[in-house]
């Protein structure tokens, strides 16, 4: 009996929440994020939908346990996951498709007859360097100014309205007028002007007949600011500032190719390195069975065995060493080597080449180049340029030295009905004004002059300095690339006598005539002659870059 009653305030208190529910809410609550217990299928035929907790009778608890443990149950951290967005769709396009490194290259590596040429990289720098089209960029900056230089020569146009509506003299003017600044100096300008109204007897110029008055004229220098003045001199100096920029840009492209030809370089040296390290490492580990099985069958200490062993783990740390140095450099030179997006390129170890034959300069040569470099290095004709723009400050101090006379002349004609009984502005009127002005002293010009005429002394002598440097920089690229073929010869010949050394010394090991302390000892000193004979290369190439840029050869 007790069970009935309760079973019928359940049925009861369910259905007063759902009523409750209906008037309060138009719309669906969302679905509850939270596992709900269900009454047992017995105890109610035709449950109503509420978001009431339902009532669970301990005789249907086992019942509900079943069905909770059969029903797949969220953690919460599992329904935030999936709700929310994978962490790959929040992370931008852009940070996702960042470059890797390059795979790691074999235990047999060996440099390949058709990789990446120098040429690829410098044409790269050429097509999508940044710095170097941030350099292109300073163009537009240059035109801009003298876009901006030219604007003094811009028509000018002028009104204006000036009224004295109350007083005892009441007049209302209007005008119109244009200036066009001159080239050749001074100016022409043209206007309409009305006025009306009664004025004073001083200032009756100021009234015009009926029609309104027309009006032209031009103002002509003839000695002060005929020839150049500041508007003319802005705009020189601004011309001379747009060819600036070339010499400015071909100097960052100079320097970029140079700098993409030492990490090219580099990036050479370290594969040469990695296959030394290769081989060294090799001869080893070949060396370590054959050790092994004399020292199981007696004839050699176990600490040979050991020595060995210490010895092969060292070289695989230096073959460590010398991949990393080879991932390194590629990362710099991808900083010049792009694609045709301009995005950096890593090359991979498959696209390292060998170095290429070293080649002897004639001596003959180099003062045709020295020449040559006086003609093509920026800096001379950057000197060449700010000379002329000095030029122009000169002349326009001595311009301030001359007087000022200025011829005006203007011509105008009353229109319509006459505003006086007398038509004292019907006759057409020409004016004519000449204007003097002199300075007495003219110390403004003659400071300015004499400032002028220093730095033109200053810049005199410094490119005088420039062309030595100039001519010095080709020698002494020329004696350092002469330097380092000879170098270079020498220490191939070194690498020749230490491996015949360590040949020979590897065979007495095998006949039983040297140790393995001297083995290693002569296969170090071969391994030490082959290093150097790769930076002697990579100084012969890192000097034919700066005999390049000496001669700046590179030119957009």
């Amino acid at each position: 009996m007790l069970r009935v009653w309760i079973l019928l305030l359940a049925v009861l208190s369910e259905g007063c929440a759902a009523s409750r529910q209906k008037m309060t809410r138009s719309e669906p609550d969302p679905a509850p994020s939270v596992v709900q217990i269900k009454p047992a299928a017995d105890s109610i035929e035709d449950p109503q939908p509420s978001t009431a907790a339902p009532v669970v009778y301990p005789e249907s608890l086992a019942e509900v346990s079943e069905e909770i443990k059969s029903e797949p149950q969220e953690s919460p951290l599992q329904q935030v996951s999936a709700e929310s967005k994978p962490e790959s769709e929040l992370i931008p396009q852009e940070f996702v498709a960042a470059p890797h490194l390059p795979p790691l290259p074999d235990q047999n590596f060996a440099p390949s007859q058709q990789g990446l040429v120098l040429e690829a990289v410098i044409n790269s720098v050429y097509a999508s360097y940044p710095l170097l089209e941030a350099a292109v960029y300073s163009r537009d900056v240059a035109a801009g100014q003298q876009l901006s230089s030219m604007g003094e020569f811009d028509h000018k146009f002028k009104a204006g309205s000036e009224n004295q509506p109350m007083g005892y003299y009441q007049t209302y003017r209007q005008h119109v007028g244009l200036i066009k600044p001159l080239y050749q100096g001074g100016e022409a300008f043209a206007g309409y002007r009305i006025g009306r109204g009664s004025f004073e007897p001083w200032y009756l110029n100021r009234q015009t007949n009926e029609g309104g008055e027309l009006k032209a004229g031009f103002s002509v220098p003839l000695a002060k600011n005929r020839d150049i003045d500041q508007r003319r001199a802005a705009l020189w100096r601004a011309t001379y500032g747009v060819d600036v920029v070339e010499p400015e840009i071909q100097a960052q492209l100079i320097d970029f190719v140079q700098q993409g030809s030492y990490a090219y370089w580099d990036w050479v040296a370290a594969g040469a390195k990695l296959v030394i390290a290769d081989r060294i490492l090799k001869l080893a580990e070949d060396r370590t069975e054959r050790i092994r099985s004399q020292v199981e069958n007696g004839f050699l200490d176990p600490p040979e065995l050991t020595d060995n062993l210490r010895l092969v783990a060292e070289r695989r740390g230096k073959r460590a060493l010398a991949e990393r140095k080879l991932q390194q450099t590629a990362v710099k030179l991808s900083l010049f080597y792009r694609d045709v997006n301009g995005d950096p390129v890593i090359p991979g170890p498959e696209q390292v080449p060998r170095f290429p034959e070293l080649e002897q300069i004639n001596e003959a040569q180099v003062a045709l180049d020295a020449s040559r470099a006086l003609e093509q290095r920026p800096e001379i004709y950057t000197l060449d340029l700010i000379r002329r723009q000095l030029d122009i400050d000169y002349s326009e101090a001595e311009n301030e030295c001359l007087p000022a006379v200025d011829l005006l002349m203007a011509g105008s004609q009353d229109m319509g009905y006459p505003s006086s009984y007398r038509n004292y502005k019907g006759p057409f009127e020409l004016d004519a004004h000449l204007l003097v002005e002199v300075p007495l002293e003219r110390r403004k010009a003659r400071g300015k002059m004499q400032s002028v005429g220093g730095k033109i002394s200053q810049l005199t002598a410094k490119r005088k300095l420039t062309e030595e440097k100039i001519i010095a920089e080709v020698e002494s690229a020329y004696a350092g690339l002469i330097g380092a073929y000879k170098q270079a010869q020498q220490a191939e010949q070194a690498v020749g006598y230490a491996e015949d050394l360590a040949r020979r010394e590897r065979r007495n090991f095998e006949e039983g005539l040297s140790d393995l302390l001297k083995v290693t000892l002569r296969e170090q000193y071969a391994f030490e002659s082959a290093e150097k004979a790769v930076d002697a290369k990579l100084l012969y190439f890192q000097e034919q870059a700066d005999y390049r840029a000496a001669l700046a050869e590179d030119q957009l």
